[in-house]
């Protein structure tokens, strides 16, 4: 299936297979293979839906598979045995400009028409008959969505694998080709033959041996015929000649006006174009933008909060009926609730911010408004070297990066889609939200007031916004150099969003989220889980206890878990090794315990609060909000004697919070959707550069004037 952007391609493709699809990478890229099966007759069709586009001279990654594809050149894909070019009615006349390169490929062709009601809504009638004949294949008229014209398109399908059309245009050819052509077949008739055209031409071309074999028995028509091929060979017009842009055009504009009947005069303004007057207006698209925008954001941050506690509960019950069982066995307990299950939960928490992410995109996608918001936000964007569809990525990672890094597939080229999925990460994810909240509640707002608290909320996620766009315009001149495509964008009528179409989007892409993401996300947990535990003995765990209860007889069994928790954790591996990098962590003034924070917080950043629990010995189920935790935090030392830290040691911690790639399930995105592991280790490493590099600015700051 190949055809324009926005021609109704993913309609047609769903209402033909259904769920029955099946969505990957094509191997080494990062392009969707977007396949699904459907049964014809009795026998099943693999029906493979390609990257739109507009021609067969590709630019960017999306369409160079995609030409690959059409053409057989894949590695990964024989080449196809039917082509189905998907047009839209309102747009023939563009769409027949990749169709008569189509037909160049000598490939077979079947046509679906779609959107014709949207003709019938401005009094004209598309004369399939007559279009079928002017493009020499079979046309179907359909409506996706509808489900109209589907079976007869499937009929279509079935009747062209078993007897293939091979459209035959003209325009192709040189005017000599054309001349001998007429001629001979001209000759022909005299001879009382009636051979078509096409049949002739392919006889001077050398295509068709059996017709050079025909006129052997015939003296003076052979002597044309090599008179004819002789002169074609020495001017080299053999060979097809491309034809010109302008050419296929013309072409392309005399079919419409044939096939396409108005039944009345002149073009009065479309509904489409009344309402681009305001929302594509300079000021007044740019209030609505921000207000729609401002409402998707909302939505995206607050819907899924009541879905991500749920699943959070869940999971945490799951926990509890599995402590009983395996109550003899500590380790395995550990890794089944905190591990696995803390793996599975952590991944699963993401789904509902896809899910409605995806689900708004789709809506937008559909209603045609998504190009308008790329149209308004493009100058506001590209002195940096990205365009103006990155604004959704970048939006919606302000609520989670894995849904925005998700989102950057609607960038039209690789330099952009990478470009932007490299700076994602920075916008201040919620996952931020309570580390800012527990650090500014114990240190800044009992210091400065509630107003400079809000400040500080506020700066924190513009910080990461105001350092994506100059890592942006770095990354476009340095690490992804290239030229930057021009910024080609259609804007499709509006329409009403085919509610089909938006929910297998967001199924698919909470599927492919689950299946490949959702994997490296529960690994690297049981990894981490692995390095916070062991090593651990029950023996270990008895002396320690006991020297705990000796040293403070007044604790309570809870009191002493909890210390025990914290001994056991400063004692394993993660422990340890928070305590090894220390020395690189003092210019920034953390010490082993915020170090050892920091890095356990990698499978996701909030994990961070319930670790300085641990560490600090008040409880591993604290949240932001309490008050133990601030009070320990507030009352630490360092061996000294002096204050651990201080409202420029927590500035310093949430600025390395702000900047830092510290979430495995981001980095887990970013390999899935660049089908590599270089470029989440490029993030991790640029990223916990500039996050180390501020925080040791803002420690020697304070140092300096503190």
């Amino acid at each position: 299936m190949v055809g324009n952007p926005n021609t109704g391609k993913s309609s047609v493709f769903n209402a033909l297979t259904g769920s029955a699809q099946r969505v990957a990478n094509y191997p080494g890229v990062t392009v969707e293979r977007v396949s699904g099966k459907l049964a014809v007759e009795g026998a099943k069709v693999e029906l493979l839906d390609v990257p739109g586009l507009y021609s067969l001279e590709a630019l960017s990654e999306d369409e160079r598979v995609a030409v690959d594809v059409i053409r057989g050149a894949s590695q990964t894909e024989r080449r196809p045995d039917l082509l189905l070019c998907v047009m839209d009615a309102p747009g023939l006349e563009r769409n027949l400009y990749l169709f008569t390169e189509l037909a160049d490929l000598d490939a077979p062709l079947l046509v679906a028409v779609t959107k014709t009601d949207q003709l019938e809504a401005e009094d004209k009638r598309l004369d399939v008959a007559r279009l079928s004949s002017l493009l020499d294949v079979d046309v179907v008229p359909v409506v996706g969505f509808r489900g109209r014209g589907i079976e007869e398109l499937k009929s279509a399908i079935s009747r062209n694998l078993e007897r293939p059309r091979i459209p035959d245009l003209e325009i192709e050819f040189s005017p000599l080709v054309e001349f001998k052509v007429a001629l001979l077949k001209e000759r022909l008739a005299r001879a009382g033959f009636d051979v078509p055209k096409a049949n002739v031409r392919r006889g001077l071309l050398g295509e068709d041996p059996e017709f050079a074999r025909s006129v052997e028995d015939f003296p003076e028509i052979k002597e044309a015929f090599d008179e004819a091929v002789g002169e074609i060979q020495k001017s080299q017009a053999a060979q097809r000649q491309d034809a010109t842009p302008e050419e296929r055009y013309q072409w392309a504009e005399m079919v419409t006006r044939a096939a396409i009947e108005r039944d009345r005069d002149g073009r009065p303004k479309s509904t489409s174009d009344k309402i681009d007057s305001w929302l594509t207006h300079r000021v007044f698209g740019l209030l609505f933008f921000v207000a729609l925008m401002y409402l998707v954001f909302q939505s995206i941050y607050t819907l899924a909060q009541p879905l991500m506690a749920g699943i959070e509960w869940a999971f945490g019950k799951l926990g509890e009926w599995t402590t009983a069982p395996l109550s003899g066995a500590p380790w395995l307990q550990s890794l089944v609730s905190d591990g696995l299950l803390g793996g599975v939960g952590t991944m699963l928490m993401f789904l509902p911010q896809i899910c409605i992410l995806f689900l708004f995109i789709g809506i937008l996608e559909g209603t045609g408004y998504l190009a308008r918001a790329a149209f308004l936000m493009d100058r506001l964007l590209g002195w940096c070297g990205l365009n103006g569809r990155a604004f959704i990525p970048l939006l919606s990672s302000f609520a989670c990066a894995v849904p925005g890094i998700m989102a950057a597939r609607v960038m039209p080229d690789r330099k952009s889609r990478l470009a932007t999925i490299l700076v994602a990460p920075l916008m201040s994810c919620s996952a931020r939200l309570p580390v800012y909240v527990l650090l500014i509640g114990t240190f800044i707002e009992p210091q400065f007031g509630a107003g400079w608290a809000g400040f500080a909320l506020f700066a924190m996620h513009v910080l990461g916004l105001i350092v994506a766009v100059p890592v942006a315009w770095v990354l476009n001149r340095g690490v992804l150099r290239g030229s930057r495509l021009p910024f080609l964008l259609e804007l499709p009528p509006y329409e009403w969003p085919k509610a089909r179409d938006v929910w297998l989007g967001v199924y698919f892409r909470g599927k492919v989220f689950v299946k490949t993401a959702g994997t490296i996300i529960v690994a690297l947990s049981i990894v981490i889980w692995s390095l916070a535990y062991f090593p651990r003995s029950p023996e270990l765990e008895d002396q320690l206890r006991a020297q705990i209860s000796q040293a403070d007889p007044s604790l309570d069994a809870a009191g002493v878990e909890a210390k025990l928790s914290g001994e056991l954790l400063a004692r394993s591996y993660l422990g340890q090794f928070g305590k090894a990098i220390e020395p690189a962590f003092l210019p920034a003034g953390f010490d082993w315990r915020l170090s050892t924070a920091i890095i356990s917080a990698f499978p996701a950043r909030e994990v961070m609060v319930s670790t300085l629990g641990i560490i600090f010995n008040v409880s591993s189920d604290v949240d932001e909000t309490s008050t133990d935790l601030r009070s320990v935090l507030r009352s630490a030392k360092w061996p000294d004697g002096r204050p651990l830290a201080n409202p420029w040691t927590a500035v310093g911690l949430m600025v390395f919070f702000a900047l830092c790639a510290q979430c495995m399930s981001t980095l887990a995105t970013i390999r899935r959707e660049t089908n590599s592991w270089g470029w989440p280790v490029f993030v991790f490493v640029y990223m916990s550069g500039l996050a180390y590099l501020g925080a040791v600015v803002v420690h020697q700051l304070s140092l300096a004037f503190g």
